[in-house]
């Protein structure tokens, strides 16, 4: 890639998100109904390459059944509200009650309440009892505890998750989390994120994961790149990371799925981050504006907690359908939140794609055009792509 000076001796490279680039149609294209969406975790296949983020305000037990019974897999997150309170749904009145000023520091004050170890083995067989895959994730910092209760409750995937996430971890104050030998002891596949680099990304497959979060600060609701200063843009991280996976299955002969985290707020950015190399995407705000969600409406980022130095906020994103709508249509609204996979599956077929790898191989070009081109009259009344 190209790298300009930026000053005296000083080079960048020059990276993309998903407005800056488009998808070529394919020479051949399929009917979209007999193309394959699934997804392989750990010699398991799901028919829903997308997860629900670990956020308050898009996963509860009633979420994750409502997903997992249409296919999709849900992560709650074991250090929320959900194991912090016996009945979280009074703390999610008062965060959906609160005003902008108040959202941070009320927030804040609600997860001062200690995690409680009985709720953690509690919400993950809520989950089970139902006959849906259980998905959870937790901090470097807290996953062997959790995933040993985790393990134990029956939990079919476990993600360890912080904003950014590499093997080796230098600290004083504390024991950093053996990735190796944190993979070895878990019975069950061991997701981890997130990463945004090559030389990252292939330390982390070494571990034993069974798969790789991508993406640092482009959530809806993240603000670390503004309090951070850091992160790669989608595009650019999902091609690095994707080429990490394909120069270890080429090596080591073990494919580990890469699943790009953040930033995808339509059925066109999801399809963009399949050809860029995900083999699954992990999305927020999107289900976060379902009935079924329990933000009410609302959505904060999982570091707007953080007592000292929160890096993140509470955006209000609305309610505009149902889970099923948002998943799979009949889509309501013309601006592409709605029937994902449905915007997936059209998307496969027209660039002449059968499986997620083959969307790996769609022709991509730089476009910053693409969002504005003829779009004059949608930008000027508010509606479709000019929202």
């Amino acid at each position: 890639m190209a790298q300009f000076y930026i000053g005296v001796e000083r080079k960048a490279r020059r990276c993309y998100g998903f407005d800056e680039i488009a998808l070529v149609p394919g020479r051949v294209t399929i009917n979209p109904e007999e193309v394959d969406t699934s997804v392989e975790i750990s010699k398991k296949k799901y028919r829903v390459p997308i997860l629900a983020a670990a956020m308050d305000g898009v996963v509860d037990v009633k979420f994750a059944i409502a997903m997992g019974k249409m296919g999709g897999l849900a992560v709650l997150n074991l250090e929320g509200v959900q194991t912090r309170y016996e009945n979280p749904d009074d703390v999610l009145d008062k965060i959906a009650g609160a005003t902008p000023e108040e959202a941070t520091k009320l927030v804040q004050g609600l997860y001062v309440e200690p995690i409680k170890e009985h709720l953690v083995s509690k919400r993950i067989r809520e989950i089970k009892k139902e006959g849906v895959p259980a998905i959870v994730s937790a901090i470097p910092q807290r996953a062997e505890r959790f995933g040993a209760i985790a393990q134990e409750a029956g939990a079919d995937i476990f993600i360890v998750q912080s904003t950014v996430t590499t093997v080796k971890h230098v600290s004083k104050a504390y024991k950093s989390l053996d990735f190796h030998k944190f993979c070895k002891f878990m019975k069950v596949p061991v997701i981890i994120g997130n990463c945004v680099t090559y030389e990252v990304a292939l330390d982390l497959f070494d571990t034993g994961c069974s798969g790789l979060l991508v993406g640092i600060g482009p959530g809806a609701a993240c603000t670390t790149r503004g309090v951070l200063g850091i992160g790669v843009p989608q595009v650019t991280a999902t091609i690095d990371c994707a080429a990490a996976r394909d120069a270890y299955y080429k090596k080591k002969k073990k494919y580990i799925p890469i699943i790009t985290d953040g930033g995808m707020s339509t059925g066109g950015d999801i399809c963009k981050a399949f050809a860029c190399g995900a083999d699954a995407v992990m999305v927020g705000s999107a289900f976060a504006r379902s009935q079924e969600a329990p933000g009410r409406g609302y959505h904060w980022g999982m570091a707007t907690p953080h007592a000292n130095l929160p890096r993140g906020t509470r955006i209000r994103v609305g309610v505009s359908g149902t889970l099923e709508e948002i998943l799979y249509g009949p889509a309501k609204v013309d601006d592409g939140s709605q029937n994902l996979i449905g915007a997936l599956q059209t998307s496969m077929g027209n660039v002449g794609a059968r499986t997620v790898k083959e969307m790996h191989k769609t022709d991509i070009i730089i476009a910053p055009s693409i969002q504005t081109e003829g779009k004059v009259f949608q930008v000027a009344q508010r509606v479709g792509m000019g929202k």
